[in-house]
């Protein structure tokens, strides 16, 4: 429903693939009045590391200029096992958790079925870290260009595609902190918290650092 992928395709008529866990959000996007407009498919699937790639193949897309992972997970483990003679997309973008900071490279750990609400009630415990998700799209051959002002979307480029205008930056350069407010009480219920409270909320929670492949506390 956003614009993101999708501009691509209603202005400049890309093809695309979508793919997410919930059959019901798939129906609805089935359901759209422009849907017959374009060359959009869709299939509802639960991605883990081991189906990532077969999944990818079954798009029958060639020539991928946008490959956008946002699973509210297990993102970093998902991008470490795509096979680039799969899918060698000309841009990255990845899903970063900008509550884990910019300094360490951690993720959550790996669990084939993770869902952040039922991980831990704050919905705040989620995904990897800037400096995780730069870690593994370096050594896939990409570079970070940059973050959104939103501070939840981080920018890669293959390396063959940097030239002076679409360059290389560091962490400490493109790193965003998020001002979303999306933290929740033991209930359900939206908890507004913010800086430090959200990172106290989440303290002492087991994440992975993935550099040197061990669990530490967050």
């Amino acid at each position: 429903m956003e614009s993101n992928c999708r501009f691509l395709m209603m202005n400049n008529n890309y093809q695309g693939f979508v793919m997410d866990g919930s059959q019901e959000k798939i129906n609805h996007l089935k359901n759209q009045h422009w849907l017959w407009k374009y060359d959009l498919q869709c299939q509802a699937a639960f991605i883990d590391k081991d189906n990532i790639n077969e999944l990818i193949k079954n798009s029958q897309l060639n020539d991928i200029a946008v490959l956008h992972i946002d699973l509210d997970g297990n993102d970093y483990w998902i991008l470490e096992n795509i096979d680039l003679s799969v899918i060698n997309p000309a841009i990255l973008i990845m899903e970063y958790n900008s509550v884990f900071g910019k300094k360490r490279a951690i993720s959550v750990p790996y669990d084939k079925v993770f869902n952040r609400t039922n991980y831990h009630f704050s919905n705040l415990f989620f995904g990897a870290s800037l400096s995780a998700l730069n870690y593994q799209a370096e050594k896939k051959g990409y570079s970070l260009i940059g973050c959104n002002s939103a501070g939840n979307n981080a920018y890669f480029v293959r390396n063959d595609l940097l030239n002076n205008k679409v360059y290389k930056l560091s962490i400490e350069e493109a790193y965003v902190e998020s001002k979303f407010r999306e933290s929740r009480n033991q209930k359900g219920e939206l908890s507004f918290l913010r800086d430090q409270d959200r990172i106290n909320q989440i303290k002492n929670l087991k994440v992975v650092n993935v550099i040197e492949n061990k669990l530490e506390k967050f």
